[in-house]
């Protein structure tokens, strides 16, 4: 059970803009939610890398001085999600009410997403709209910057002759076009669609991406460099996944269930070489809410042929995995543009199941984020 913490003390520094694209999500949701309990003192900030010893003096923004909007097609306001959320057991009990009007303060910043069915705007028209709305966040809270961050469900990957960008790449070029670091925490294409290569090379913003690293994914990062490491083969490496919720109902398209799985197989191929047998299947079960539960099944040989097998449980929920990973993010991304890194930061794949740096094992990749630090704390 959390326990109360004491408040971080109040920043003089400028506030620093949370964009979220779906942010009337469960994620959202336990982000604002999460945020301001952390900076209340109610809660610990349990989850959260950056609020460990290592980042200390790394002037990332305080957590008290994040400010969100966002945008989203639902219309259930913040404070009743919350409820929602609760009553499900992913928020405390209690908490929707303690944090309301920072609940609330949020779902008035929220603007309306897109495109809905029958919406005839074109790419271009979208984009400006959305950027527009972001500028205009930034400009009337009077804040440093913005980060705009893609919490959204999963959508499918575009097909090979789509006209049309996907949901995820007009929000990343809105991004782009307010001139605000970009990070994308699901699969869906977002920054990665080729129109908007050569704008993302020469934009001279920051960019962090893609699907975050939550759980099962996790789990195979930490597990795979170990078959590695002790030479032990990995014959086959099979997983299923059962969850409710939004995720359950967006992942019960083939399409968009095929996007996600894309990262929990790269990281056994990158780690292990190849791709092992087996695969990883996704169940909608709506009665688990936001909760899932992800298993695996590793049959592996040892020493003069021995065949052995480990299995792996995993339950838990994905918002309160997510949540810490989204402020942390949040404000490593926003310090990394400050000090002038533009571009993709491969520092942060210890974040990702489709990190934008070369290695996949857990180790690696949060000693590349210690490194990162280093530069964090340099003077510009």
């Amino acid at each position: 059970m959390s326990t109360s913490t004491s408040p971080q003390p109040p920043s003089t520094a400028p506030a620093l803009g949370v964009w979220l694209i779906g942010a009337r999500g469960s994620v959202a949701t336990t982000v604002v939610a999460g945020a301001a309990a952390v900076a209340a003192g109610l809660h610990p900030a349990t989850g959260m890398v950056t609020e460990t010893p290592p980042f200390a003096d790394c002037s990332l923004a305080p957590v008290g001085s994040l400010v969100f909007g966002g945008h989203d097609t639902n219309s259930c306001p913040l404070p009743k999600r919350a409820e929602h959320l609760a009553a499900g057991g992913v928020l405390p009990y209690g908490l929707p009410a303690a944090v309301g009007a920072e609940l609330a303060a949020a779902d008035a910043e929220i603007r309306p997403g897109g495109p809905l069915p029958g919406d005839a705007r074109s790419d271009e028209e979208l984009i400006g709209a959305f950027a527009a709305d972001i500028t205009d966040f930034v400009r009337r809270r009077g804040l440093a910057r913005a980060v705009v961050v893609n919490v959204a469900s999963t959508e499918p990957l575009p097909g090979p002759d789509s006209e049309r960008l996907p949901v995820s790449s007009l929000y990343a070029a809105a991004a782009l076009r307010a001139g605000h670091p970009y990070v994308n925490f699901t699969p869906s294409t977002g920054m990665h669609h080729p129109a908007l290569a050569d704008e993302s090379a020469t934009s001279g913003i920051t960019w962090a991406g893609r699907d975050g690293k939550t759980g099962q994914t996790l789990l195979r990062s930490v597990l795979a460099p170990m078959f590695l490491q002790r030479a032990l083969d990995v014959r086959a490496w099979s997983g299923a996944n059962l969850l409710g919720g939004g995720d359950g109902a967006a992942l019960a398209d083939p399409a968009a269930a095929a996007a996600k799985n894309a990262g929990k197989e790269r990281v056994l191929a990158d780690v292990l070489g190849a791709a092992p047998q087996g695969e990883v299947h996704i169940d909608d079960v709506p009665a688990l809410g936001d909760w899932k539960t992800a298993w695996d099944h590793i049959a592996f040989d040892g020493f003069l042929g021995s065949r052995m097998v480990l299995q792996t449980i995993w339950q838990g929920c994905d918002s309160a995995l997510a949540a810490p990973l989204v402020l942390d993010l949040a404000r490593l991304v926003a310090r990394a543009g400050e000090m002038g890194l533009t571009g993709p930061r491969p520092e942060l794949g210890f974040y990702f199941k489709d990190p934008d740096g070369e290695s996949s094992s857990l180790g690696e990749q949060f000693t590349q984020l210690l490194a990162f630090t280093e530069q964090l704390r340099a003077t510009r």
